[in-house]
């Protein structure tokens, strides 16, 4: 009698994965260079801190080594200036980051953020909405007029043939025939918004190098993954700009109060030239509205509380973001209960959304809310 085998797990102690030295150096100066924007003298001295105490390297291979290692290899170039008032027309060679660096942290920042997330499927995100489309379901249904003959799913057909006609005597007929079902791709245009007011640095907490992991990563997923979608990044102080993508490791907060009518409207500008149906707005911010410029130029600014004549013009913003058809969705990083109540009130005036937030989550409840809002017509 012959013996059956068993099937199951069979479960083993974790090997940590053989890192070369300069793969170990690597993943660290990969967080360190994002913290620092883009600073690269800056990590370095970081990173022999980390050095000293953990001993990271030995005599085999130090951080020199791994520094000329990440000049062979690409990542990093010398930029040159001439010697000032010396005679003897030296330079001053400076590290900085490559193109090729900051494409590595955009997609270390996407690893680190959408691996957290589990995911079902894959393709560009669909509509809901069955019909002619080019993403597949998964789903069969019986063959109609006008029907394509590529749709037609023939392992689906002849199984069908065999069932109603018999294995001996083959015979196919339109009514065994059997399609997939596809859904229409939809594409999106999103523009992100970063608030780099002073607060984003308060109160002990970097608020900011989080907020560009976000942006980082949501950059490099749509432009693997959803080609024909369209992200644009905004930042928004005294006054809002927008910024290439590839400038998002450099990041820094400044002096600023917080312009989100600017942002705002800036926004709403860069989606009224899209011709897509499906239109977004995220919202990234951790203080209150603070500053407006008025028709004359100036600022009118106002820290204390929240000033009515600047949260009205908020309120404004937001309604008429909602004729366009323009979702706002905002993360709030801040708490304070009267903070809260302002996003609500905004949110309704918009009829969007609003995540009340710390910093630990930011990144995977923003791609969720991307990927469900892909999953719709946001147009109503």
């Amino acid at each position: 009698m012959a013996i059956k085998k068993r099937k199951g797990f069979r479960f083993s102690n974790y090997v940590a994965p053989n890192l070369s030295p300069f793969e170990k150096l690597f993943e660290i100066f990969k967080e360190l260079i994002t913290h620092t924007s883009g600073d690269v003298d800056e990590a370095l001295d970081w990173l022999r801190e980390l050095d000293k105490e953990y001993g990271l390297t030995d005599e085999n291979y130090t951080i020199d080594d791994f520094v000329e290692d990440l000049k062979a290899k690409g990542y990093l170039r010398e930029e040159f200036e001439k010697g000032e008032n010396d005679g003897t027309g030296t330079s001053k060679a400076d590290l900085a980051i490559t193109a090729k660096m900051e494409r590595v942290i955009r997609q270390a920042a996407l690893d680190q953020i959408f691996g957290k997330i589990k995911r079902s499927g894959s393709g560009n995100h669909k509509t809901g909405k069955p019909g002619r489309g080019d993403e597949h379901t998964g789903e069969f249904r019986e063959y109609r007029f006008g029907d394509s003959l590529e749709r037609i799913s023939m392992t689906e057909s002849l199984k069908n043939a065999q069932i109603n006609h018999g294995i001996g005597n083959f015979n196919l007929s339109e009514e065994d025939l059997v399609v997939e079902d596809t859904q229409f791709k939809a594409q999106m245009s999103t523009v992100l918004m970063i608030d780099i007011s002073h607060s984003m640095i308060l109160y002990g907490e970097d608020r900011i190098t989080p907020a560009k992991k976000v942006a980082m990563a949501l950059a490099e997923l749509i432009t693997t993954r959803y080609p024909k979608d369209t992200l644009e990044i905004l930042v928004f102080g005294n006054d809002a700009w927008p910024i290439p993508i590839k400038e998002l490791p450099y990041l820094k907060v400044g002096p600023y109060h917080t312009n989100t009518v600017a942002g705002l409207q800036l926004a709403m500008d860069m989606l009224r030239r899209k011709r897509n149906t499906n239109k977004q707005i995220f919202m990234i911010t951790d203080g209150k509205p603070s500053c407006i410029r008025l028709p004359d130029g100036t600022y009118y600014k106002n820290s204390v509380g929240l000033d009515d004549y600047i949260v009205e013009k908020c309120y404004n913003m937001a309604r008429q973001a909602r004729k366009l058809h323009i979702p706002i969705t905002t993360f709030m990083i801040a708490k304070d209960p009267y903070l809260t109540q302002f996003v609500r009130h905004f949110t309704e005036a918009n009829r969007g959304k609003a995540f009340f937030t710390g910093l630990k989550g930011l990144g995977e409840m923003i791609f969720e809310d991307y990927e469900q809002n892909r999953r719709k017509r946001l147009k109503g």
